[in-house]
């Protein structure tokens, strides 16, 4: 069973949020409130761990994972980021965008695209996750934990169609993750904007939350 960690939304505990960076640091895999979803993760430099939440995402080893980043300056050690893309990503993170940029060395190979040797960055608007980087000094693996459930018929959530409460997800994957954080909040049904970041253009290649205020600071700048 997972353990389970109350923490207060806006300002978490310390004593809380230094439990769970142990847990991150022992290679637990972990199941944690996001800006968007519920997320997944896990230290990004613990490879049983990113082995385990591909597993239980059933995600095979040429699917990439995106990771949480603390900061923009953070994100300058992970990914080759060019001044048209530093730009765009200083308007708007941290916010509930999912950028796409070429990888460094510092990324492990079963996170980043083996073709595009590309990896997907967030630095989200979120008191809980903006403490656990913090705490951890790492990045951490964020994988949406939308799972299937007989009360959307397996469809996709949406707006009129939420799907399941919190403590049902919990349920869901009690025996899969090794530590649950528990802000109160119910699972959202909206995922992140991403922007392929990797030419000179950038590419909006998925609308999720946010990508009005993209598309508008786009047109602005143009």
């Amino acid at each position: 069973m997972a353990t389970i960690y109350n923490v207060h939304p806006d300002t978490p505990q310390v004593r809380r949020i230094e439990e769970i960076r142990e847990a991150l640091q022992r290679g637990a895999v972990v199941l944690y409130p996001t800006d968007t979803v519920y997320a997944i993760g896990c230290d990004l430099n613990a490879k049983s761990a990113v082995e385990r939440v591909r597993r239980i995402k059933q995600l095979s080893n040429d699917k990439p994972l995106t990771f949480l980043c603390s900061s923009l300056s953070n994100i300058a050690d992970y990914a080759y980021v060019s001044d048209p893309a530093y730009r765009i990503m200083r308007h708007l993170i941290p916010g509930p965008y999912t950028f796409l940029l070429p990888a460094t060395k510092l990324v492990p190979r079963l996170v980043m695209n083996p073709k595009r040797k590309t990896t997907g960055i967030r630095v989200p608007d979120h008191p809980v996750c903006s403490a656990m980087l913090k705490a951890l000094g790492n990045p951490i693996i964020s994988t949406s934990a939308h799972l299937v459930d007989e009360e959307t018929d397996g469809q996709p959530k949406t707006k009129t169609n939420p799907g399941i409460s919190r403590f049902e997800l919990f349920d869901q994957l009690d025996k899969l993750v090794d530590v649950i954080v528990d802000d109160g909040s119910e699972p959202g049904y909206q995922v992140s904007s991403i922007l392929d970041l990797t030419s000179e253009e950038p590419i909006l290649v998925r609308k999720g939350l946010g990508w009005e205020a993209v598309t508008a600071w786009a047109a602005e700048v143009s």
